[in-house]
């Protein structure tokens, strides 16, 4: 990542940047903190991951998103073997210089330490919060997974905590300053915008921020609710913010998310479920995650093809019925017929 950059002149040195890492809420604070600094004037860059609508949605300037096709093609000559990830990064990262942004808000991939976002010049860090993912690459428990994700803090900078259990972590990388926040987005990312801005900023400028997929209301006849929660901390973050209905469920869930845990935690909605898969390769097919559910809800169905999957959902609830589409964004970002390379 740091070849392709230095190929590139290193963009990513030519402004500073508020480091968005964490499990879950990673996009949301993202967008919330570029509203926050956009609100007391500033150039913004924002960076996120993944998308549901489309890739544009992944690279945002001053409050808009980005060509995104013209800005991966400034980087295409020079990517060599660099994954589709670290092109999109370093796409995003060299837009931002070209546009002469005065701060860029970047939302890590995965973990931290060996992310290609990890290449920033880092005034300000924030830790959403840490739960038990990607155990396979990030460490088996959440402190494992917190050091790995708090290796992005820099000497010298601010790190903006959802839990005060990190500070420690916090410290030993070097953080010369630690704000806790609290673990809603809104508050995380006025405290990450203030920290960067050194005052104070009004978040009634980012309270009207929504995301694609997240909590996302699609229709009322049912009800339907569009939510990428992909994890059991995702799942527990989604089922208090649902109104209390018989939902079916339509999900699909990638084999490395502890899908058991997450099925019958799905199954206090309601005895109906869905079962579907997306293309990704870790998703599990749909007939085996209808049988994992079964232990958990009355009546499984299930549809390899995610559109079918929704339909049949929709036709069982019935017009005064509600429906969640959940357990993955890639589920989602299929059913909004977003392709999956650039």
């Amino acid at each position: 990542m740091r070849a392709l950059l230095e190929e590139l002149g290193d963009p990513q040195l030519r402004y500073p940047a508020v480091h968005v890492v964490g499990t879950n809420g990673k996009s949301t604070t993202t967008r919330m903190t570029e509203a926050l600094l956009a609100d007391a004037g500033l150039s913004v860059g924002a960076y996120l991951s993944p998308h549901i609508r489309g890739w544009s949605e992944r690279i945002r300037i001053d409050g808009r998103e980005a060509d995104f096709d013209e800005a991966v093609a400034r980087v295409r000559p020079h990517a060599g073997e660099a994954t589709q990830f670290e092109i999109v990064t370093a796409a995003a990262l060299l837009a931002f210089a070209a546009a002469e942004v005065d701060v860029a808000v970047v939302e890590a991939g995965l973990g931290g330490r060996h992310d290609a976002t990890n290449v920033l010049e880092t005034s300000v860090v924030v830790l959403t919060n840490v739960a038990l993912d990607h155990m396979d690459v990030l460490g088996e428990t959440r402190e494992a997974i917190a050091a790995e994700k708090l290796a992005v803090v820099q000497p010298g900078s601010t790190v903006v905590l959802g839990d005060p259990e990190w500070e420690r972590l916090a410290r030993e990388n070097g953080a010369a300053r630690i704000v806790v926040a609290g673990s809603s987005n809104l508050a995380l990312a006025t405290a990450a915008a203030e920290a960067f801005l050194g005052r104070d900023v009004d978040p009634h400028a980012a309270q009207d921020v929504s995301l694609p997929g997240r909590l996302e209301r699609r229709g009322d006849q049912p009800l339907e609710i569009w939510d990428g929660a992909h994890n059991l901390a995702g799942i527990g973050y989604l089922l208090p913010r649902l109104p209390e209905r018989d939902w079916v469920v339509c999900c699909s869930i990638l084999a490395d998310k502890r899908p058991e845990l997450m099925l019958e935690a799905l199954s206090v909605l309601g005895g109906t479920l869905v079962a579907t898969e997306s293309a990704n390769e870790r998703s599990i097919e749909a007939g085996d995650l209808a049988a994992r559910a079964e232990p958990y809800f009355s009546h499984v169905e299930a549809f390899a093809d995610p559109h079918a999957a929704r339909s049949r959902a929709l036709e069982l609830a019935g017009p005064s019925g509600a429906v969640v589409v959940t357990g993955s964004l890639y589920l989602l970002s299929e059913l909004s017929g977003s392709s999956t390379h650039p």
